[in-house]
């Protein structure tokens, strides 16, 4: 696959290419494509995304201390979980038409569904971590800087970095006069790639299911989702 037009669009020119091919390669393209000699000599982008996770959350969390200078650490703790979660990562993948050059098995290739959106943040944040890898930390801060942080204003208008969680406790110890329980409903994936769906429930009725790579990803949705629904 030629790369050229994703570096193009991004802005940036890898110096090793195989960096790039790695980032955008699932663990499934690699056990689906091994050479009967027991290897296909490509790496999956899994050590990238971890290097890429860390990247992104320093460079969102000095944007926003420099930024926000009167945001308290509960404030600027939401929003950049807001600016790095799974669904912000994945549509800022899309945007920039990450989504064309995923290297995926047969069977990831055919789900388009919430799996896929998991699959495009996991591989934006191996992209930042090839960028880091190489050409060191002032092109992967300007990667995100680009594509992340003009997310910022939005997020803020909408409300979305709101402690979800803890508005809901609120309103349902307000109206209800019970304190919201968390279940979890489900965990599927290996453990370098876990996925939680969790429940919400006032009593034994459940008001709302969230999604995340974390349990306290998937609570926040859970309690975002009741909120719509109060």
């Amino acid at each position: 696959m030629d790369f050229s037009k994703f570096e193009e669009t991004i802005g940036y020119q890898f110096k090793d290419k195989n960096l790039l091919k790695q980032a955008f390669t699932h663990r499934s393209y690699i056990n689906e494509n091994r050479s009967p000699a027991g290897g296909s000599g490509l790496m999956h982008n899994e050590r990238l995304e971890f290097l890429g996770d860390a990247v992104l959350e320093l460079v969102i969390t000095d944007f926003l201390y420099e930024r926000f200078k009167d945001m308290n650490e509960g404030e600027l703790t939401s929003l950049r979980s807001a600016l790095v979660n799974s669904d912000t990562c994945a549509l800022v993948a899309q945007e920039i038409g990450a989504n064309d050059f995923l290297l995926l098995s047969k069977g990831e290739s055919k789900d388009i569904g919430r799996a896929r959106q998991f699959i495009l943040a996991n591989t934006l944040e191996a992209i930042i971590g090839a960028i880091y890898m190489d050409g060191g930390y002032e092109p992967a801060k300007e990667f995100i800087i680009k594509y992340i942080t003009p997310l910022t204003e939005e997020i803020i208008k909408k409300g979305t970095f709101i402690d979800a969680k803890s508005l809901f406790q609120e309103r349902a110890q307000e109206h209800e006069g019970v304190t919201p329980l968390y279940k979890t409903i489900r965990e599927s994936g290996p453990d370098h790639d876990k996925r939680f769906v969790i429940g919400v429930y006032l009593g034994s009725k459940m008001i709302g299911q969230g999604e995340g790579k974390s349990k306290q990803d998937a609570e926040q949705e859970a309690a975002r989702v009741a909120l719509k629904d109060k």
